[in-house]
Protein backbone atom coordinates (compact mmCIF):
# COMPACT_ATOMS: atom_id res chain seq x y z
CA UNK A 1 0.00 0.00 0.00
CA UNK A 2 2.76 2.42 -0.96
CA UNK A 3 0.21 4.76 -2.58
CA UNK A 4 -1.46 5.75 0.72
CA UNK A 5 -1.89 9.52 0.83
CA UNK A 6 -1.95 11.75 3.86
CA UNK A 7 -5.14 13.54 4.82
CA UNK A 8 -6.34 16.23 7.23
CA UNK A 9 -8.86 16.23 10.07
CA UNK A 10 -11.13 19.04 11.19
CA UNK A 11 -12.62 19.04 14.70
CA UNK A 12 -15.13 21.87 14.74
CA UNK A 13 -18.76 22.92 14.41
CA UNK A 14 -20.97 22.83 11.34
CA UNK A 15 -22.32 25.76 9.33
CA UNK A 16 -25.59 24.97 7.60
CA UNK A 17 -24.87 27.76 5.11
CA UNK A 18 -21.61 26.10 4.09
CA UNK A 19 -19.54 29.24 4.71
CA UNK A 20 -17.61 28.45 7.88
CA UNK A 21 -16.85 25.60 10.26
CA UNK A 22 -16.45 22.04 9.05
CA UNK A 23 -17.91 22.84 5.65
CA UNK A 24 -15.35 25.59 5.02
CA UNK A 25 -12.58 23.30 6.21
CA UNK A 26 -13.55 20.50 3.83
CA UNK A 27 -13.78 22.97 0.93
CA UNK A 28 -10.29 24.22 1.77
CA UNK A 29 -8.78 20.75 2.12
CA UNK A 30 -10.27 19.88 -1.27
CA UNK A 31 -8.76 23.01 -2.83
CA UNK A 32 -5.36 21.85 -1.56
CA UNK A 33 -5.93 18.39 -3.04
CA UNK A 34 -6.16 16.73 0.37
CA UNK A 35 -8.86 14.39 1.69
CA UNK A 36 -10.62 15.67 4.79
CA UNK A 37 -11.95 13.67 7.74
CA UNK A 38 -14.38 15.27 10.20
CA UNK A 39 -15.39 15.36 13.83
CA UNK A 40 -18.49 17.48 14.51
CA UNK A 41 -18.37 19.10 17.96
CA UNK A 42 -21.47 21.28 17.47
CA UNK A 43 -24.26 21.84 14.95
CA UNK A 44 -25.45 25.30 14.01
CA UNK A 45 -28.40 26.73 12.12
CA UNK A 46 -26.85 29.77 10.48
CA UNK A 47 -26.38 31.89 7.39
CA UNK A 48 -24.10 34.86 6.68
CA UNK A 49 -26.43 37.15 8.65
CA UNK A 50 -27.11 35.29 11.89
CA UNK A 51 -26.68 32.16 13.98
CA UNK A 52 -30.23 31.03 14.71
CA UNK A 53 -29.53 27.97 16.86
CA UNK A 54 -26.66 25.89 18.24
CA UNK A 55 -26.92 22.22 19.17
CA UNK A 56 -24.11 20.74 21.27
CA UNK A 57 -23.11 17.27 20.09
CA UNK A 58 -23.26 14.62 22.80
CA UNK A 59 -19.86 14.09 24.44
CA UNK A 60 -19.88 10.34 23.86
CA UNK A 61 -20.59 10.88 20.16
CA UNK A 62 -17.71 13.36 19.86
CA UNK A 63 -15.46 10.71 21.40
CA UNK A 64 -16.85 8.04 19.06
CA UNK A 65 -16.10 10.20 16.02
CA UNK A 66 -12.54 10.77 17.21
CA UNK A 67 -12.04 7.05 17.81
CA UNK A 68 -13.42 6.25 14.36
CA UNK A 69 -10.83 8.30 12.48
CA UNK A 70 -7.71 8.62 14.63
CA UNK A 71 -5.30 5.79 13.94
CA UNK A 72 -7.36 4.61 10.95
CA UNK A 73 -6.84 7.42 8.46
CA UNK A 74 -3.34 8.62 7.62
CA UNK A 75 -3.85 12.04 9.22
CA UNK A 76 -0.83 14.29 8.74
CA UNK A 77 -2.39 17.42 10.24
CA UNK A 78 -5.53 18.44 12.08
CA UNK A 79 -7.21 21.67 13.05
CA UNK A 80 -9.58 22.50 15.85
CA UNK A 81 -12.24 25.17 15.54
CA UNK A 82 -14.95 26.34 17.92
CA UNK A 83 -15.12 23.99 20.90
CA UNK A 84 -17.55 25.55 23.36
CA UNK A 85 -17.95 22.80 25.97
CA UNK A 86 -15.18 22.23 28.57
CA UNK A 87 -15.79 18.46 28.61
CA UNK A 88 -15.57 18.32 24.82
CA UNK A 89 -12.31 20.26 24.94
CA UNK A 90 -10.87 17.84 27.48
CA UNK A 91 -12.05 14.83 25.46
CA UNK A 92 -10.59 16.18 22.22
CA UNK A 93 -7.30 17.01 23.95
CA UNK A 94 -7.10 13.58 25.52
CA UNK A 95 -7.63 11.78 22.22
CA UNK A 96 -5.31 13.86 20.03
CA UNK A 97 -2.51 13.87 22.64
CA UNK A 98 -2.06 10.16 21.88
CA UNK A 99 -0.96 11.06 18.32
CA UNK A 100 2.11 13.28 18.68
CA UNK A 101 3.13 12.88 15.02
CA UNK A 102 -0.03 14.64 13.80
CA UNK A 103 0.64 18.36 13.27
CA UNK A 104 -1.95 20.32 15.25
CA UNK A 105 -3.37 23.74 14.37
CA UNK A 106 -5.59 25.33 17.01
CA UNK A 107 -7.96 28.12 16.01
CA UNK A 108 -9.00 29.31 19.51
CA UNK A 109 -12.45 30.54 18.56
CA UNK A 110 -13.74 32.37 21.62
CA UNK A 111 -14.41 36.04 20.86
CA UNK A 112 -16.60 37.47 18.10
CA UNK A 113 -15.58 40.43 15.94
CA UNK A 114 -17.90 42.55 18.08
CA UNK A 115 -15.91 41.56 21.16
CA UNK A 116 -18.68 39.34 22.53
CA UNK A 117 -17.51 36.18 24.31
CA UNK A 118 -18.61 33.07 22.40
CA UNK A 119 -17.61 30.47 24.97
CA UNK A 120 -17.71 30.35 28.76
CA UNK A 121 -14.86 31.27 31.06
CA UNK A 122 -14.66 27.59 32.05
CA UNK A 123 -14.24 26.60 28.41
CA UNK A 124 -11.50 29.20 27.96
CA UNK A 125 -9.64 27.76 30.95
CA UNK A 126 -10.04 24.20 29.63
CA UNK A 127 -8.67 25.34 26.28
CA UNK A 128 -5.69 27.00 27.95
CA UNK A 129 -4.97 24.07 30.23
CA UNK A 130 -5.67 21.08 28.00
CA UNK A 131 -5.79 21.95 24.30
CA UNK A 132 -3.45 24.82 23.45
CA UNK A 133 -0.34 23.17 24.98
CA UNK A 134 -0.78 20.41 22.37
CA UNK A 135 -0.81 22.80 19.41
CA UNK A 136 2.04 23.22 16.96
CA UNK A 137 0.50 26.47 15.71
CA UNK A 138 -2.30 28.63 17.08
CA UNK A 139 -4.16 31.31 15.12
CA UNK A 140 -5.89 33.83 17.42
CA UNK A 141 -7.44 37.02 16.14
CA UNK A 142 -6.72 40.16 18.14
CA UNK A 143 -9.59 39.84 20.68
CA UNK A 144 -8.65 36.19 21.26
CA UNK A 145 -4.96 37.05 21.63
CA UNK A 146 -5.92 39.72 24.16
CA UNK A 147 -8.04 37.22 26.13
CA UNK A 148 -5.31 34.58 26.17
CA UNK A 149 -2.29 36.82 26.77
CA UNK A 150 -3.98 39.20 29.21
CA UNK A 151 -2.79 42.33 27.42
CA UNK A 152 -4.38 45.01 25.27
CA UNK A 153 -3.35 45.05 21.61
CA UNK A 154 -3.49 48.40 19.85
CA UNK A 155 -0.45 48.21 17.56
CA UNK A 156 1.66 45.78 15.56
CA UNK A 157 4.28 45.93 18.30
CA UNK A 158 1.57 44.77 20.73
CA UNK A 159 0.76 41.91 18.35
CA UNK A 160 4.40 40.83 18.48
CA UNK A 161 4.52 41.02 22.28
CA UNK A 162 1.28 39.07 22.58
CA UNK A 163 2.62 36.38 20.24
CA UNK A 164 5.80 36.18 22.33
CA UNK A 165 3.77 35.81 25.52
CA UNK A 166 1.53 33.14 24.04
CA UNK A 167 4.54 31.17 22.83
CA UNK A 168 5.91 31.33 26.38
CA UNK A 169 2.60 30.14 27.82
CA UNK A 170 1.86 27.29 25.41
CA UNK A 171 5.05 26.51 23.48
CA UNK A 172 3.40 26.70 20.05
CA UNK A 173 4.08 28.96 17.12
CA UNK A 174 1.60 31.84 17.21
CA UNK A 175 -0.02 33.64 14.27
CA UNK A 176 -1.82 36.76 15.52
CA UNK A 177 -4.29 37.87 12.84
CA UNK A 178 -4.52 41.61 12.32
CA UNK A 179 -7.79 41.89 10.43
CA UNK A 180 -9.47 43.74 13.31
CA UNK A 181 -7.10 46.69 12.97
CA UNK A 182 -7.88 50.05 11.40
CA UNK A 183 -10.51 49.52 8.78
CA UNK A 184 -9.55 51.66 5.84
CA UNK A 185 -5.83 50.96 6.07
CA UNK A 186 -4.17 49.85 2.86
CA UNK A 187 -2.80 46.55 4.20
CA UNK A 188 -3.78 43.87 6.68
CA UNK A 189 -0.79 42.57 8.64
CA UNK A 190 -0.52 39.29 10.54
CA UNK A 191 2.37 38.48 12.87
CA UNK A 192 3.97 35.05 13.32
CA UNK A 193 6.32 34.12 16.15
CA UNK A 194 7.83 30.63 15.96
CA UNK A 195 9.87 30.82 19.16
CA UNK A 196 12.95 32.15 17.39
CA UNK A 197 11.93 34.93 15.06
CA UNK A 198 9.05 37.16 14.05
CA UNK A 199 7.63 37.18 10.53
CA UNK A 200 5.12 39.65 9.16
CA UNK A 201 2.58 38.88 6.45
CA UNK A 202 1.00 41.98 4.93
CA UNK A 203 -1.56 41.77 2.15
CA UNK A 204 -3.62 44.47 0.47
CA UNK A 205 -6.98 45.02 2.13
CA UNK A 206 -9.84 44.02 -0.19
CA UNK A 207 -12.40 46.81 -0.24
CA UNK A 208 -16.09 45.84 -0.10
CA UNK A 209 -15.69 42.09 -0.66
CA UNK A 210 -18.77 40.01 -1.40
CA UNK A 211 -17.99 37.84 1.66
CA UNK A 212 -15.49 37.41 4.48
CA UNK A 213 -17.62 34.92 6.42
CA UNK A 214 -15.54 31.90 7.41
CA UNK A 215 -12.12 33.41 6.74
CA UNK A 216 -10.73 32.39 10.14
CA UNK A 217 -11.83 28.78 9.66
CA UNK A 218 -10.51 28.80 6.12
CA UNK A 219 -7.12 30.17 7.16
CA UNK A 220 -6.55 27.56 9.85
CA UNK A 221 -7.70 24.78 7.50
CA UNK A 222 -5.40 26.04 4.76
CA UNK A 223 -2.54 26.19 7.26
CA UNK A 224 -3.18 22.59 8.33
CA UNK A 225 -3.34 21.48 4.70
CA UNK A 226 -0.10 23.26 3.84
CA UNK A 227 1.65 21.77 6.87
CA UNK A 228 0.39 18.32 5.86
CA UNK A 229 2.39 18.67 2.63
CA UNK A 230 5.61 19.14 4.62
CA UNK A 231 6.04 22.90 4.45
CA UNK A 232 7.64 24.79 7.33
CA UNK A 233 5.35 26.89 9.50
CA UNK A 234 6.50 30.11 7.84
CA UNK A 235 6.03 28.66 4.36
CA UNK A 236 2.65 27.23 5.31
CA UNK A 237 1.41 30.55 6.73
CA UNK A 238 2.44 32.36 3.54
CA UNK A 239 0.63 29.80 1.37
CA UNK A 240 -2.48 29.85 3.58
CA UNK A 241 -2.58 33.65 3.53
CA UNK A 242 -2.39 33.70 -0.27
CA UNK A 243 -5.21 31.17 -0.47
CA UNK A 244 -7.51 33.14 1.83
CA UNK A 245 -6.76 36.42 0.05
CA UNK A 246 -7.69 34.75 -3.23
CA UNK A 247 -10.85 33.27 -1.68
CA UNK A 248 -11.99 36.71 -0.51
CA UNK A 249 -11.14 38.25 -3.87
CA UNK A 250 -13.19 35.63 -5.71
CA UNK A 251 -16.15 35.52 -3.29
CA UNK A 252 -19.55 35.46 -4.97
CA UNK A 253 -23.29 35.61 -4.31
CA UNK A 254 -25.44 32.51 -3.83
CA UNK A 255 -28.57 34.34 -2.73
CA UNK A 256 -29.92 37.88 -2.32
CA UNK A 257 -27.08 39.63 -0.48
CA UNK A 258 -25.76 36.22 0.56
CA UNK A 259 -22.11 35.72 -0.36
CA UNK A 260 -19.60 32.90 0.06
CA UNK A 261 -15.84 32.69 -0.29
CA UNK A 262 -14.43 31.54 -3.60
CA UNK A 263 -11.53 29.16 -4.19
Amino acid sequence: MSDIRSCCLTIAGSDSGGNAGVQADLRTFHAFGIHGATVFAALTAQNPFSVNAIHQVDLDFVAAQLDAVLGVYSIAALKTGMLADPDVIRTVAGRISAFPKIVKVADPVMVATSGARLISAEAVEAMKRDLLPLADVMTPNIPEAETLSGMAIVSVDDMRESARRLYGMFGSAVLVKGGHFAAGSADVEDVLFDGKEFSSFAMARIENPVSTHGTGCTLSAALAAALATGLTVKEAVAKAKRYVHGAISSSYFVGPGCGVLGF
